[in-house]
């Protein structure tokens, strides 16, 4: 019987600025800076929508567990 290794729990430290980054609106409600006419409110909220991403696959592909591509 051999042991299966479990994935480190630090990986899911990786999911918390995706979590609170879009609760701290006060931060992030204004107009300026704009990019590409897109005011900062708008392309902030399409960054953390992308870094999340990013970040929640970067944290799956770490912690899955490896087998059979059938199972």
């Amino acid at each position: 019987m051999t042991r299966r290794a479990r994935p480190s729990r630090i990986w899911y430290l990786l999911l918390v600025p995706p979590t609170v980054a879009p609760l701290l609106t006060p931060l992030y409600n204004r107009l300026e800076p704009t990019l590409w006419g897109l005011p900062f409110f708008y392309w902030w909220q399409l960054m953390c929508a992308v870094l999340s991403m990013v970040l929640l696959t970067v944290v799956h592909l770490a912690t899955r567990e490896r087998g059979p591509a059938w199972k």
